[in-house]
């Protein structure tokens, strides 16, 4: 007699050891928070290199493709090169090379350009901030020479920090210079490991743009296993539409800080505002971070130029406030275009929530990320109501008040009773509608009324 196992009994078994290992996980997550954290972390640490190598590779990809495409293919198709396998393997590697080459030039020359000017510039501010404060001094006795009052309050204030700033130094910052001397040297250690991470990363990158139509496919071919075929084909979409977005955003956000740079540069030259290279680099590169940027970068800029000329600082913040304007409505939607389908409110709002959770990167990549999530609740929120039969045009619901049978009936303020949702005749249609509220307050009527006739009739 052979003997069989009841599938059900398996079912409940594998049922109960997944409820019971279940809640031995949850319980080591809630009362071991700190472990995980710090494995992660240490995690995190340990693979720093390979998560620098695919951003560098993510980053250098179109640089590799335009040079593969438009360069190194169009030269194998002049002199009929075949496409070989061995070929394609020596043209990959020689676009690599090229790419290599290219960057390492670009990042060269634009260090070898700045930074001394830079270096110059910083040192000029040192050396000529003693008179920068006597000159603002100066101007600020000049300005409230009408005012007597104003400026004794203005003097009395600056008399009050700097003694404060005085302590500060004596009693504060001196005490604790050798705990600032091992933070210094702590972070100096921490640059040389991100160095190093980096080194590391473009040298695995470099193996990465190697195989990527390889990389890539192994990633589908995972996705096909895991997923049902629409599912799988739905999630490749996506992928593609989050790659669109942010190397749309980021790469055209780039160019578009480049040019504001260089005109700022020109503009602030001819206009022979002092530093002009210094402050370009500051607009520049703070003008990466949407909407606020601009302002983040003209704050230090105009404070540095108010030191030298205060009438030039006027120039300087007038001419930053043209400019912005050009880059909002003119350069800005030429380059980016609509890449990330956001409004300005939301923009303010991703910036603020990223930059809040992540500082300055989050400020940067918070819009991309945030209009890739944007998308999806849109493309969530449509589906449902093309379920319902319903239209997904927001414009069809402006003035909507109810629907009633799949006909919308617009809302009459003049019409609408002072309680939500109560009865009353409108021009169109008699609302049957009810809010939550008036349900509520006229179920408790209706109870409330029930039990006096009860009491009534007893």
């Amino acid at each position: 007699m052979k003997f069989r196992i009841d599938k059900k009994y398996i079912h409940w078994g594998v049922t109960a050891f997944l409820v019971i290992a279940t809640s031995i996980l949850f319980y080591y997550l809630l009362f071991h928070k700190e472990s995980i954290s710090s494995g992660f972390h240490t995690f995190i640490t340990i693979t720093m290199p390979i998560l620098d190598g695919l951003l560098l590779s993510y980053l250098l990809t179109p640089i590799l493709n335009g040079v593969e495409k438009r360069l190194i293919s169009l030269f194998c198709v002049k002199f009929h090169v075949e496409f070989t396998s061995r070929n394609k393997k020596r043209i990959r590697m020689l676009s690599i090379l090229i790419t290599v080459i290219i960057v390492t030039f670009l990042i060269y020359s634009f260090f070898a350009t700045i930074i001394p000017q830079l270096i110059r510039s910083i040192q000029s501010i040192i050396l000529q901030f003693p008179v920068y404060i006597s000159n603002l001094t100066v101007w600020v006795q000049r300005l409230l020479a009408d005012n007597p009052d104003i400026e004794d309050a203005v003097i009395e204030m600056m008399d009050r920090y700097s003694v404060e700033l005085n302590n500060f130094l004596n009693l504060n910052l001196l005490p604790k210079m050798n705990e600032v001397i091992r933070d210094v040297s702590l972070s100096f250690l921490g640059f040389l490991k991100t160095l190093w991470n980096l080194i590391l990363g473009f040298i695995i990158s470099i193996y990465i743009l190697g195989s990527k139509e390889l990389f890539a496919g192994q990633a589908k071919k995972i996705v096909y296993a895991l997923f049902e075929t629409d599912a799988a084909n739905a999630i490749i979409s996506d992928v593609r539409f989050t790659h669109r977005t942010f190397s749309g955003f980021m790469v055209g956000k780039v160019i578009d800080s480049i040019i504001i740079g260089i005109i700022c540069f020109f503009g602030i030259s001819m206009m022979d505002i002092p530093y002009a290279i210094l402050i370009s680099v500051i607009v520049g590169i703070t003008n990466i971070i949407p909407f606020f940027g601009p302002y983040l970068g003209a704050i230090p800029s105009a404070l540095l130029i108010l030191m030298v000329n205060p009438l030039q600082c006027l120039y300087f913040i007038i001419f930053i406030l043209v400019l912005q304007q050009f880059d909002g409505n003119v350069l800005g939607p030429k380059i980016l275009g609509n890449s990330t389908g956001l409004s300005s409110f939301w923009v303010i709002f991703s910036i603020t929530l990223f930059g809040g959770l992540f500082g300055i990167l989050g400020m940067i990549a918070g819009v991309p990320i945030f209009a890739v999530i944007y998308a999806g609740i849109k493309a969530f929120i449509n589906q449902m109501l093309l379920q319902k039969k319903l239209p997904t045009d927001t414009s069809e619901y402006l003035d909507v008040g109810s629907i009633e049978k799949g006909e919308f009936i617009p809302y009459e303020a003049k019409n609408a009773a002072a309680f939500p949702g109560s009865d009353t005749n409108s021009g169109h249609k008699q609302e049957k509608s009810k809010s939550i509220i008036h349900q509520f307050f006229r179920s408790d009527k209706e109870e409330t009324n029930s039990d006096d006739k009860q009491n009534n009739t007893k």
